[in-house]
């Protein structure tokens, strides 16, 4: 499409990379389920499609949106969130090299870094990465990564991208940024000083619970092409239906942030006054230590929220009771979850530096009727 004019996210959200089908005037993008393509003579691929694994339509359109929405150079869909963080790895490092991560990040996260990266020669030091002076004394020789998540998760911990992409320059390193939580609606990384950003979007961006994904986006076009060498090469790329479900999910996700955000600050304010909570975790509160950089670098400060009861028991209770708010894993839906992280989906930290507090519990607000989950919440605190 004729981006000479500049759009808004929501514009590009439905239309980026989604021109209507040339043979039939179809508004949503087909669904090429096809493995390969006929070829008018040797070499002679039509649009470059040979075989799906290398590159499919349907995925080349989510591509170009996911790329457009975060204002990056080039944007790669694959199978999961973490596939496209293994893909990275390997392209980036070598056997030697060393990389810093949050030291409150995502189980899964730190079980590729522990259980696969580091084995292979992968060395990682977990860092608050909200102490920028702690991250630059982490930084070695040898670093070739900061890796950030912001908001973490499941502590909501922030970290200050423009300010650790001066930290990146300075040692010659990459800053990725897992901007999962976030979405590219409520925070742009590339655009603070990311090289790369990392999304699950099984979560906010595909929002329905239906499809698993992950993505890359780039800001360095060649960066780019060696992500999308590797793409190919290890094959963990998103399936055409896979891809279709995303790019339906994407379109809507600014109405859909609105209402997780406007949701979550009244979860907030009631979880706040409750007095069987010991503490809210939520970086819109003015007293979270990084409310500031937040409201910096975020437009608003996001759909999830934990907090921390008076014991291990009391927050599995508050798990178990809820009847609106589901038990389960995962995030971003429209539907609202409810989790006990230390049992959960950061199982594989225990025992690490990394491990979370036991008497935490992590909310996924969805987009029901607000009234309807403080009624919820509050009889399972009772």
């Amino acid at each position: 499409m004729d981006n000479e004019v500049p759009q808004g996210f929501e514009t590009l959200a439905i239309h980026a990379g989604q021109e209507p089908d040339p043979t039939t005037g179809a508004v949503v993008p087909p669904i090429y389920q096809v493995s390969t393509y006929k070829q008018d003579g040797i070499g002679g691929l039509r649009g470059g499609y040979e075989y799906s694994r290398s590159a499919n339509p349907t995925r080349t359109a989510l591509e170009v949106c996911l790329a457009e929405t975060e204002g990056g150079a080039r944007g790669l869909a694959f199978a999961s969130g973490l596939a496209a963080e293994d893909a990275l790895l390997r392209t980036v490092c070598r056997p030697g090299d060393h990389v810093i991560i949050p030291n409150d990040a995502y189980g899964g996260t730190y079980r590729l870094f522990a259980k696969v990266a580091e084995p292979w020669g992968v060395a990682f030091d977990p860092v608050p990465l909200g102490d920028i002076a702690a991250v630059r004394a982490a930084v070695r020789p040898e670093t070739k990564i900061i890796w950030v998540e912001t908001p973490t998760n499941p502590l909501l911990g922030i970290a200050d991208i423009a300010a650790l992409g001066g930290v990146a320059r300075d040692a010659g390193a990459l800053l990725v940024v897992d901007n999962t939580f976030a979405s590219p609606y409520l925070q742009r990384p590339l655009e603070l000083g990311a090289d790369v950003v990392v999304h699950s979007t099984t979560k906010y961006i595909g929002g329905h619970s239906d499809v698993v994904g992950g993505a890359l986006i780039a800001a360095d076009a060649g960066l780019g092409e060696r992500l999308a060498f590797n793409q190919n090469s290890m094959g963990a790329v998103a399936g055409p239906f896979d891809a279709w479900l995303t790019l339906r999910g994407i379109k809507t996700l600014g109405v859909r942030m609105d209402r997780h955000c406007a949701n979550a600050e009244k979860v907030v304010d009631m979880l706040t006054r409750h007095p069987a909570v010991r503490q809210v975790l939520y970086p819109g509160l003015p007293d979270h230590p990084g409310h500031d950089v937040a409201a910096k670098q975020m437009k608003a400060f996001g759909g999830m929220v934990s907090f921390r009861m008076e014991s291990e028991e009391a927050a599995v209770r508050v798990c178990e009771r809820t009847k609106l708010f589901t038990l389960g894993e995962s995030l971003g839906g429209v539907e609202s979850l409810i989790e006990h992280p230390g049992r959960m989906t950061h199982a594989s930290a225990a025992g690490s530096p990394l491990e979370v507090p036991a008497d935490l519990v992590r909310l996924s607000v969805g987009i029901e009727d607000a009234d309807d989950l403080l009624r919820d919440l509050d009889q399972a605190l009772s």
